[in-house]
């Protein structure tokens, strides 16, 4: 169903002046740091933590050292030993890598508005509301040559209040948009490929309905497909909208810094990132015709899937041989979760599809897939199997620790946090708010006590359908 509706050039540009205002305000109450009371309490139980644990890692040597002599003295000791320290010397290997490429990162400057392609942008949304207009007004208002640019939102046969909120979006913005709803719910797949074949760019972006782009997002991400005729697939930077809205939110802030600004900085520096998210990427038209028809026909185990629609088009374009780049430059601000159910079905969601896009980027990533160097791909492949296929030996084995050996156990665990977490903050403090990289620490906790079992979970079900967040917001 596609709706027209009239509307006069004053209107016209006065939305747009509206638009760019609201763009501007909105950003600023975003980047402001804010700190309450409650964060420095729990800054301070984490401190106090990692204090205890630091003490009793030196109070305890001579356990420590009794239960390593004790260890030795077994086979399945040594094998676990040698183990850990093969493990280890591959995370300190794989960690110098990242930095190394890192250091080699630069992101590209936005092209001239006479260079700029034509671009089709795609909103799929579903339930969410009043905020799919703010996600619209954002795109209206950047800094992108009208007469290059196409917005298309659609609606997932919503049952909540969503296409009255398109109505609206249509009425303020006029014919800068255009909205379709589907007869019903097919999924998010579909309703980027009703994007994707009724699109007339010779980029695709792709925008999630619950996201806030910055005034020159577009022409910084699509820019590269210009500069780097081999270039595939671009994606963005994204950060949490709201990240003043609890715990969470402001924890996860922090770690999609980490995630972005230097994993895929790094993995970028080769052509070769593993996934552009689904809150902001950007792709080469002929990139995704070429493999359109098996994306959307995708299975596993039988069944279609309904999740991992970013991940499984990434993988798609690399097996073409094309290069898969992240633009620092090029921000998002999305929704995060605020609570840990929906955070947990968050993250079961994107570990299933992990599983499941390492088995079909497997049987391309060792074969002749590209002309240039073929190796970052493979390592960063053999990375992620190396996580998957340990979660669950590692699990067992800390239920094990835990019974066996409490306190050593813990020490040692919140000693590691403490090594690993102290790298992100440096790296993080360096560019932004010292306070704000404390989180990486709460975070790692977090995780490490009340998140461990999600990959595990989630190979063991790695064959279930579900995009399990997508309800009516309340």
């Amino acid at each position: 169903m596609l709706e027209n509706v009239h509307y006069n050039e004053s209107s016209k540009s006065e939305s747009s002046k509206l638009s760019s205002k609201f763009n501007a305000s909105l950003f600023s109450k975003i980047d402001r740091s804010n700190f309450r009371s409650k964060d420095y309490f729990v800054f301070s139980i984490t401190a106090f933590t990692i204090l205890v644990s630091l003490f009793l890692i030196y109070y305890l040597q001579h356990d420590f050292e009794e239960l390593h002599l004790s260890r030795t003295k077994t086979i399945w000791g040594q094998l676990l030993l040698g183990l850990s320290y093969l493990l280890l010397i591959y995370q300190i290997i794989f960690i110098f890598y990242i930095i190394y490429k890192f250091s080699k990162y630069k992101a590209i400057e936005s092209v001239s508005d006479s260079e700029l392609p034509t671009c089709t942008v795609i909103v799929p949304a579903y339930n969410e509301g009043k905020l799919v207009l703010d996600t619209l007004r954002s795109l209206v208002a950047n800094d992108y040559p009208k007469e290059k640019l196409q917005i298309k939102a659609i609606d997932d046969g919503s049952k909540d209040d969503t296409w009255k909120w398109m109505l609206e979006a249509k009425k303020e913005l006029g014919n800068r948009i255009e909205i379709f709803q589907q007869p019903k719910n097919m999924g998010k797949r579909h309703a980027l490929y009703h994007g994707f074949t009724t699109g007339t760019g010779d980029v695709f972006v792709t925008v999630d309905s619950d996201s806030i782009v910055k005034q020159d997002t577009l022409r910084n991400l699509v820019s590269p497909f210009v500069t780097n005729k081999n270039c595939g697939a671009v994606g963005g930077n994204v950060r949490v909208l709201n990240k003043k809205q609890g715990l969470i939110p402001k924890m996860l802030n922090v770690t999609f810094v980490f995630s972005f600004e230097f994993i895929r900085s790094a993995q970028s520096v080769s052509g070769s990132v593993l996934c552009t998210p689904g809150a902001l990427a950007a792709y080469k038209r002929s990139a995704v015709l070429n493999c359109l028809e098996d994306w959307i026909n995708q299975t596993f185990m039988g069944k279609s899937s309904d999740i991992g629609e970013d991940r499984a088009l990434t993988n798609m374009i690399l097996k073409q041989g094309l290069h898969v780049l992240f633009q620092k430059n090029s921000f998002v601000y999305t929704n995060s979760p605020e609570s840990y159910q929906q955070l947990n079905k968050m993250f079961i969601r994107w570990e299933r599809s992990n599983v499941r896009e390492n088995i079909e980027m497997t049987k391309f990533a060792f074969s002749n897939f590209r002309k240039e160097q073929k190796f970052d791909a493979r390592f960063l492949l053999i990375n992620q199997w190396i996580k998957v296929i340990l979660s669950i030996p590692f699990t067992l084995l800390m239920f094990y620790l835990i019974i066996s050996n409490p306190i050593l156990f813990l020490s040692s665990t919140f000693f590691g946090i403490f090594i690993f977490s102290t790298v992100q903050v440096i790296l993080y403090s360096k560019r932004y708010n010292f306070l704000e990289s404390l989180w990486f620490y709460t975070y790692s906790i977090f995780y490490t006590f009340t998140l461990f079992w999600i990959t595990p979970y989630s190979i063991l079900t790695v064959g279930k359908k579900g995009w399990l967040t997508r309800e009516i917001n309340n």
